[in-house]
């Protein structure tokens, strides 16, 4: 049987191979347009006899394409991406018709009208509600050729963006940068070069192999003693996938018909920019709101950061002996002032974070918090380091399951992600659990040795199992708003980055904590150091994420290719924010998957937006020290387990009692005034 459309239990990702994909999306899709078809005049029309069948048949579609798509993610290869690449445009061609069906648009319609709304469960309500707004968004209402036009529209960003990927990735793995000399390795860690050598040796050569995979690009940033390897390395990361590479890899024509292509879908739904038709689904209300809100924080946390690259320049130039302050140097620069200043390092801290100890400490967090174990359990994977768990209740009945992927390696896409293969259903045969996969980057343990994270690893790591708590603690039974599904955009942020504060507090990083080879905890010493550097150079950290943020939304907002180029756009935004200005010849738009790739277009400020609410919320917390369970069980109840059946901002209040204040992000960013 088709590994794809067998779901009678957990994915089998040791049997999926690129063959089966076509076949399987081809017989997935006959299923669901059967369904849609009887759909479209089924009468009378009820939940379970119009909502629940086109359900089924759609579920199946989209959690078979979600295992292609995660594969292509983590285990990217020719085979795959060719499947992935010619079954996508049939995928997309299938969400645009549906968006866009009318007759389904009036069963709907239809349903909504028939049932008594305030009777109506919260989450159907919800669903019906966001029903009829995305017909609207995804144009169903428009004339038949504009329907058309918008569904190619749609098919050819997908395709766009697809292959936007696929060019950072490839010009990510394909750079390597050999070092035969070992003097030219001074400062960098000890399980990076040995790391490095091991990759060396793993294709038979001497020496040691560099490459842009994060594990050794941003150590060789941070500890290279050799200012040039620092700049070599630099140079390399900072134009990939544009034109001073391989031609076939430049994004720059795919970034200006991605902006051509999204100015003209929102011009099809009558909205004055892709940016007005993005916030149709946020909590945000307009672009003019998003820009106010990141130039408010911009002036607030500019002081600080002018004062960091003060202090960094002048370090620089009184103990490091250098007469400017370059990109390749800020990154070095930082960690040597921190050591001078607060005596301890990042890599001192790391040393601390072995592998088992901080699971086994994010997971006493889990429970603490929302009473529910984590437990290994068993699964296909799709490499041997991936790990399954499973989220159970005190009385051992199953909440949720996850995988875990953690470390780096080629063919994976960079960063960190959460993505949900299964959501929580009520059906007549009882509830289907939620199923989700959790992604990181980070090194692996070499020559046999458990893995140790930086403390920014942990608190990657926390901040993705925020994503997955999401996901797996809802209570919603309807599809459409269970877990993150209908959720604002501009909120989803905000469990994930509620779980990074746990990082920071004593009681859990003795738990986090067990040095490499002593076997001790985290010293009360050194933690000090580290709430004393807590904050150390945030100015800079924080308008560098608004520089992402203003660039985006004005990219989506006002930008006029015809009178303007995208690399102007962005120095005038750094004009406006940048502290730490990259060279005229970098190109950061051309690896900027968040906004061409990966579903953030016009929506980047939701990191800060959201950390508003996450910070306000966390300091729920901090005011019942001694009630960390009975705040934890509110915070569940309020935000995690409605998922998508209430709006956010509802969801916030009904937790905290009031609006959200940006008070406590100030403060936990040491910018109060």
């Amino acid at each position: 049987m088709n590994p794809l459309l067998d779901f009678s239990g957990l994915p089998r990702f040791d049997a999926i191979r690129p063959e089966h994909v076509g076949p399987a999306i081809d017989t997935l899709l006959a299923e669901a347009e059967a369904a849609v078809k009887l759909a479209e005049t089924v009468s009378p029309v009820t939940w379970d006899g119009f909502v629940v069948p086109l359900d089924d048949a759609t579920e199946k579609l989209w959690r078979a394409w979600g295992q292609v798509n995660h594969l292509q993610g983590v285990l990217n290869s020719p085979e795959l991406r060719k499947a992935y690449n010619d079954n996508l445009p049939k995928v997309t061609r299938f969400g645009s018709a549906l968006g866009q069906n009318l007759a389904l648009f009036s069963q709907y319609r239809a349903l909504a009208e028939a049932a008594d709304l305030a009777a109506l469960d919260p989450a159907r309500a919800k669903t019906l509600d966001n029903a009829l707004r995305d017909f609207r968004l995804g144009g169903a209402e428009l004339p038949d050729e504009q329907k058309a036009r918008f569904a190619a529209v749609r098919e050819e960003l997908a395709s766009l963006s697809a292959r936007f990927s696929e060019n950072v990735l490839d010009a990510t793995d394909e750079y390597e940068f050999w070092i035969k000399d070992k003097q030219h390795l001074s400062g960098l860690p000890a399980d990076v070069i040995a790391a490095s050598r091991a990759a060396a040796k793993a294709e038979g050569e001497p020496g040691w192999k560099f490459t842009l995979q994060m594990p050794c690009f941003l150590p060789v940033q941070t500890y290279a003693d050799d200012r040039p390897l620092r700049e070599t390395l630099y140079q390399a990361y900072a134009v990939r996938a544009s034109e001073t590479g391989d031609e076939k890899l430049d994004n720059s024509p795919l970034i200006d018909r991605i902006l051509a292509l999204r100015a003209e879908l929102a011009q099809l739904l009558g909205f004055a920019s892709y940016a007005e038709y993005s916030l149709a689904t946020k909590m945000a209300q307009s672009p003019a709101e998003v820009l106010a809100f990141l130039r408010d924080l911009g002036a607030r946390a500019l002081p600080y950061a002018r004062q960091d690259r003060a202090e960094l320049e002048a370090f620089a130039r009184d103990e490091l002996g250098l007469d400017t302050l370059e990109p390749w140097d800020v990154a070095y620069v930082s960690e040597k002032l921190k050591q001078a200043r607060y005596s301890f390092s990042a890599q001192e801290v790391k040393q601390y974070f072995t592998e088992d100890t901080v699971l086994a400490g994010l997971f006493g967090v889990i429970q603490s918090l929302y009473g529910v174990e984590v437990v290994a359990d068993t699964a296909p994977t799709w490499h041997p380091d991936v790990r399954f768990y499973r989220l159970q209740n005190a009385d051992g009945t199953l909440v949720g399951q996850f995988y875990l992927d953690l470390y780096a390696r080629e063919g994976k896409r960079g960063g960190a992600w959460m993505q949900d293969a299964v959501n929580r259903r009520e059906r007549a045969a009882g509830v289907q659990t939620p199923l989700v996969y959790l992604v990181c980057n980070f090194g692996k343990g070499v020559e046999g040795q458990q893995a140790t994270f930086t403390h920014n690893d942990v608190i990657t790591l926390f901040h993705e199992m925020g994503h997955g708590l999401h996901a797996l603690l809802t209570a919603v039974g309807e599809l459409s708003v269970s877990g993150i599904n209908g959720v604002e955009w501009d909120a989803v942020e905000l469990p994930s980055q509620f779980m990074e504060n746990f990082c920071w507090e004593w009681e859990w990083l003795q738990r986090l904590t067990r040095h490499e080879t002593s076997g001790a905890p985290l010293s009360r010493a050194l933690f000090d150091k580290m709430i004393a550097a807590k904050n150390f150079l945030s100015g800079m950290q924080t308008v560098r994420q608004l520089e992402f943020a203003l660039f985006d939304m004005t990219l989506h907002t006002s930008f006029d290719p015809a009178q303007d180029s995208v690399m102007a756009l962005l120095e005038r935004i750094r004009d406006e924010v940048a502290v730490n200005r990259a060279p005229a010849w970098a190109r950061f738009p051309h690896s900027f998957s968040h906004i061409f790739a990966g579903g953030y277009g016009a929506g980047y400020y939701s990191y800060k937006w959201a950390e508003v609410l996450s910070a306000d919320a966390y300091a729920a917390f901090e005011e019942a020290p001694g009630q960390l369970a009975e705040t934890g069980a509110r915070f569940r109840a309020e935000v995690l387990s409605r998922g998508g059946s209430r709006g956010a901002l509802e969801n916030f209040t009904a937790f905290r009692g009031r609006a959200p204040n940006i008070d406590a992000l100030l403060r936990h960013n040491g910018m109060a005034a």
